[in-house]
């Protein structure tokens, strides 16, 4: 039986096909996308509490290449095989390689509901992926130019509201430690799947506006779509076993891989890169790689981890 926070995702995207009135405030959505990434930053905080941090310096440097890995590589495929003129194929190729928050939480909730353990780093896994897909898509696109704002870039990629969130919670929750985030656990942990399942309602809305957008190269961009994440998902898992993670870390550190960003990325490259259609980009990553992971990709991914590494002990 399918999560019930994904049917609410369903729900949405049937609403929004039909061209129904439903449509949540924006001060909500902008309220439960806050809620979502503190949530997740506490957790994360709350687990590095219990371990050095020492340690887990390789892990970063280790997924950092990944994500700059994917970048590239998505970049020459779409100029090669999609036709893409530089500046798009580097947009779009920023997009897949970074990260998609909501995805990554509702595999938090899979895994959740499931009683699968993970490792407490991979929100840190998450905070740092954004970034440096975003730098190399610039690059990509742009070359090293002198009339690059460079400042105001780095202010809007390491300063904007997700990496912001994100690196607060996971402070938070490593300086107060389990018994000091006891006080809170009841509004950032219990509420966390209702929140979810309404900002994936929202999320299903969203999604069916961009159906319009596939008809530019809709055939190619879906392909590319499913084509990408799976070859992504592939990478991160063979990251995961390296690292040594358990099956849990494996499967959301191949979902972090495998998903594509829709936030943080457009927002850079809005700024930097202003001639290329985010249209195009928003279409693949969220109409067809968003839902495609959503409703296949999680499940997928922990079925390969345990192949590979077996069930969590």
């Amino acid at each position: 039986m399918s999560d019930v926070v994904v049917l609410f995702f369903l729900f949405g995207l049937v609403a929004g096909l039909a061209r129904s009135e439903l449509k949540l405030p924006a001060a909500l959505y902008e309220t439960l996308s806050v809620f979502l990434l503190l949530a997740i930053g506490l957790k994360g905080g709350e687990g590095l509490a219990k371990q050095a941090l020492l340690p887990l310096l390789p892990q970063l440097g280790a997924v950092i290449v990944l994500g700059i890995a994917q970048t590239l590589i998505a970049f020459a495929l779409l100029r090669a095989a999609g036709g893409f003129d530089r500046a798009n194929a580097a947009a779009t190729a920023a997009h897949y390689g970074s990260v998609s928050v909501a995805t990554f939480a509702v595999a938090l909730n899979w895994l959740a509901t499931r009683s699968i353990p993970f490792e407490s780093q991979l929100a840190v896994f998450l905070a740092v992926m954004e970034v440096p897909a975003i730098l190399v898509g610039i690059v990509l696109a742009r070359g090293i130019r002198r009339d690059t704002d460079w400042r105001r870039l780095a202010h809007e990629t390491f300063l904007g509201k997700g990496v912001t969130l994100l690196l607060g919670g996971m402070a938070i929750g490593w300086a107060a430690g389990p018994d000091g985030l006891a006080p809170v656990k009841s509004v950032f942990y219990d509420l966390f799947k209702g929140a979810l399942a309404l900002f994936l309602l929202e999320m299903g809305l969203i999604v069916s506006r961009q159906f319009g957008a596939l008809r530019q190269r809709g055939l190619f961009l879906a392909g590319f779509g499913i084509a990408m994440p799976l070859f992504s998902a592939l990478l991160g898992l063979g990251t995961g076993i390296a690292l040594g993670l358990s099956p849990g870390g494996v499967t959301l550190l191949t979902v972090l891989a495998a998903s594509a960003s829709y936030i943080a990325v457009p927002a850079a490259m809005r700024l930097a890169v202003p001639e290329a259609n985010p249209a195009l980009s928003l279409a693949a990553s969220l109409g067809i790689t968003f839902p495609f992971n959503l409703l296949v990709g999680i499940p997928l991914y922990h079925q390969l981890a345990t192949y590979f590494i077996g069930e969590s002990p």
